[in-house]
């Protein structure tokens, strides 16, 4: 691949502090808002999982299959916060993304090892996110000129030295950057499961995002037709040599296909400003599906004359709400697939209940140690678990071992991390959750699960409740949002 658009004798990356790489004037920020970086995310994503110790670790550890908004929302919030103004929310959350980084180590199929923090993997991340940026410029017709392009690659290796304490793993110049990119692609790539999971599985059978659950109609007709539509794009978009190696197919008029969404994408910058902002869309992505807020309301509103207008066109059977449909009790086989399965592979083991650890302290945004106490109360449950449940021994609990063996959960364990999940979410410390506390983390109406009469909700309460939904297996406003939430 040649340097789109950099001349042979490119200049070297900006050097300076903190406050010169990142914030609000930052190229990094423009394009945060910008329509074309949604499709531009999506090919980051893909080359990363190409990577043979990234897919595996995805494939392991992650969540983005079952749970694809939380995973997106988790992610944007995160490079918020790293591309930000603030230098302390920068190296706080640096400070969390390497603590749960470290996690994420083992072998692959072929007993190949991978750990998330090995510095050449985390730079390849960085690189293409870089690299997905400016393709996503050249393929809508606006190519950055060099001097944006060196600005963009100096911030994303600012980025890389927040995380890592410096950025040697990726090339000093940008126009060292380019051969590195190449030998990646032609080198280092695979067709692992994880670039096809995302590519034909993850986009034809997307889940709605909670906030749209109740419209499975209208759902339904957009992704059968955005799904193979982007999984399509993302193809087209990737490098010709990877694609060929790893056997993705050519469709006829994809490329075509792709240059008229990225030109269209690029067109929806007119669009008025307050629908391009990514902190609205990452607070709508944010709420349960039971929200009073008014921005659920209003778009709820809107949903429903759309979805109107669609069983006018193509009549369907009628569809239950969410609220209609619920039953105050799921099965055992149904509670197993919706709540502890979160990595979505049919087992229960680490993994999963690490995944649960993982979306309780970045909703509470806990620091050490408070994070480490949640790890090891779910880590405790995860023992007790495979103690009572994992017959075969094989280090995983399957469905039919979780039914047939386990009427309920409640052991000491559980009642553990019921314990510490109140003590990280009651953050004043007055042994009680106020309606704020409850918000960081279930993120729906206070009122609409505490008695009004209470204004509180007590420690018991709250331990009961937890119970009573992860071993009566009873459906809950706050929890299923909390934990099912896609």
């Amino acid at each position: 691949m040649t340097d789109p658009g950099s001349p042979s004798t490119a200049p070297g990356p900006r050097q300076g502090s903190p406050s010169d790489l990142f914030g609000p004037d930052s190229q990094f920020h423009r394009f945060f808002n910008d329509p074309r970086w949604a499709l531009a995310m999506v090919r980051a994503t893909v080359l990363e999982a190409a990577h043979p110790q990234i897919g595996a670790a995805l494939i392991d550890n992650s969540t983005f299959v079952t749970h694809p908004w939380r995973r997106l929302r988790n992610t944007l919030v995160s490079l918020q916060r790293m591309f930000g103004p603030d230098e302390a929310t920068r190296q706080r959350e640096a400070a969390r993304l390497n603590r749960m980084h470290t996690r994420f180590t083992g072998t692959d199929e072929q007993q190949r090892p991978y750990d998330a923090m090995d510095p050449e993997v985390r730079a390849w991340v960085v690189a293409t996110l870089f690299e997905s940026s400016v393709t996503m410029c050249r393929l809508s017709g606006q190519p950055l000129d060099p001097a944006t392009m060196d600005r963009l690659y100096a911030e994303f290796r600012g980025f890389l030295a927040a995380l890592d304490g410096g950025a040697g793993h990726l090339p000093p110049t940008l126009q060292d950057f380019w051969p590195y990119y190449d030998r990646m692609v032609n080198e280092e790539l695979e067709g692992t499961e994880a670039l096809r999971i995302i590519l034909y599985r993850l986009f034809d059978h997307l889940p709605a995002p909670p906030l749209l659950g109740g419209m499975p109609t209208v759902w339904a007709a957009g992704r059968a037709l955005a799904g193979p539509a982007i999984g399509t794009i993302t193809v087209a978009s990737l490098p010709e040599p990877f694609r060929r190696r790893a056997g993705l197919p050519e469709i006829p008029g994809a490329q075509t296909l792709m240059h008229s969404a990225y030109v269209a994408a690029g067109l929806a910058r007119f669009l008025p400003e307050n629908l391009l902002q990514t902190d609205y869309l990452t607070g709508l992505l944010a709420l349960s599906p039971d929200s009073d807020d008014p921005r659920l309301t209003a778009l709820r509103a809107r949903m429903k004359r759309a979805g109107a207008l669609v069983r006018l066109v193509a009549p369907v059977p009628a569809q239950r709400t969410p609220d209609e449909a619920a039953e105050p009790r799921r099965s055992a086989a149904e509670f197993f697939t919706e709540v502890l399965d979160q990595t979505g592979d049919g087992f229960v083991g680490w993994p999963d209940l690490a995944a649960m650890a993982r979306e309780i302290s970045s909703r509470l945004d806990l620091d050490e140690p408070a994070e480490t106490r949640i790890y090891s109360a779910f880590a405790d449950w995860w023992r007790e678990l495979q103690t009572a449940l994992d017959t075969d021994g094989d280090g995983r609990i399957s469905s039919a071992e979780y039914a047939a063996a386990v009427p309920s959960l409640a052991g000491p364990a559980l009642i553990r991390v019921a314990e510490v999940l109140f003590d990280a979410t009651d953050a004043n410390g007055d042994q009680s959750i106020d309606a704020a506390e409850y918000r960081a983390l279930f993120r729906t109406g206070f009122h609409r699960s505490v008695p009004a009469a209470e204004a509180r909700y007590s420690r018991s309460a709250f331990v009961a409740d937890f119970l009573s939904f992860m071993s009566g297996r009873r459906r809950s406003t706050a929890y299923d949002p909390l934990l099912t939430g896609t």
